[in-house]
This record gives C-alpha cells, structure tokens and sequence, in this order.
C-alpha cells in the first residue's frame, strides 16, 4: 500500500508513523508554572539526539482546541524541564499523569508518585523514577499545531541498582523501560539480545 503524506489527513499520519516507528520510548516530562506548582505529562514523541552536546527532543502537540498545553507553556516561560523515565513500577502512574487534569492539579502526587528535588533546575523529578534528566532548553521549533522543543541534560539521575559496579554500563535485568507502540499497546525490554556485526564481513571491511 501507498500513502502520499502530502494529501493524507493529520490523524491517517499519526496512525501510521505511531505505528511503525515503534517502540518510542515515554518521557514522563515534569515543569512548573509560575507560581511553582508541579506538572507531569508523559509524551512519547521522545528520544536522544546527541551527546555533544547532550539534547533530548519532545514533540508537543497543541490542545484540539488549539491553544498550549500546561507542560509547553511552563517549559516555554521557564526554559526548564526535567524528563523522568518509566518502568512498569510506575507504568500506571504515568499513563495516569496523561488525563486532562485541571491546571492546578498535582499529577505526580495525585497519581501516588513522589517529588524528589532536582540539583540544576527548578522542575522536580520523580523519585520513583529509574533515571531523570534535568534540562534546559537549547531551541525551540514552532508548528502550527506542534512545537519540538531541544532540551540540553545538565544533570541525570540513575539508580544505583540499574547500573553496574563501576556505573558505567546498564544492567539490563535491571533497567527495563517502558516504551509505547500505538494506541494504548506497550511494550517492556524484557526480552533482550545482542547483535554484532558479522565477523568475516568486519574483517573484510578493517583489511
């Protein structure tokens, strides 16, 4: 089948690239508003870009009204975000932190997680978390209905646990995220395997 993205409706589009650029990993993202009350959404346009310099990328769509959602507007008068990672441990919890709740109301406490402060910025991480990352805005690209916002991670947060002796490489028994698939199908990296290249086509290539 064909799809000329050009002429296919908004939600044709999401279905699809929801669907086949899978899994995403979830980024439970935490701001504050101007009066410093906390805000949890989780969003599954995510992921890591670079490491130099350190950017993480969120997409953020648009109310279907049209106007801002709550963690857009914090992250823009604060240029501060932190993203919080997810497990199953708090699997619920983040999809929970997903509801339209009014502005004033506390996602993470409301869904039974815990504020833990950050060291660099002033949006809180979730304690119950496996790593957080605190960021500060680099860019951002407005659309008309979605803006992408470039956050540069000034600080992370690991468990001790999801990390070996020397804290340098992750245990995967240990640390394994969530990450969504379409609609409201996950998935859980319990099931994982190496690959490396073949070794007479890597010697052919050094020779």
């Amino acid at each position: 089948m064909e799809f000329d993205f050009e002429a296919l409706p908004p939600q044709d589009r999401y279905r699809l690239l929801c669907s086949f650029v899978a899994p995403r990993p979830i980024a439970l993202v935490t701001t504050c508003d101007a009066e410093g009350r906390p805000n949890a959404a989780p969003m599954s346009f995510f992921n890591v870009f670079s490491q130099d310099p350190p950017i993480v990328i969120l997409g953020i769509q648009a109310k279907p009204c049209g106007s801002e959602k709550e963690t857009l507007r914090n992250i823009r008068r604060s240029q501060e975000f932190t993203v919080n990672l997810c497990d199953m441990a708090i699997a619920q919890q983040m999809v929970d932190c997903g509801i339209g709740f009014p502005d004033d109301v506390d996602e993470v406490e409301l869904t039974g997680l815990s504020h833990a402060p950050s060291l660099k910025i002033a949006p809180a991480r979730v304690e119950e978390a496996p790593a957080a990352m605190e960021c500060r805005v680099s860019q951002i690209i407005d659309y008309p209905r979605r803006a992408i916002v470039l956050g540069e991670v000034v600080q992370m947060h690991v468990r001790d646990a999801c990390l070996d002796a020397a804290g340098r490489y992750v245990r995967p028994e240990v640390y394994q995220p969530v990450a969504r698939l379409h609609a409201d199908n996950y998935i859980v990296s319990d099931r994982q395997f190496e690959l490396k290249a073949t070794p007479a086509l890597a010697a052919a290539k050094a020779s």
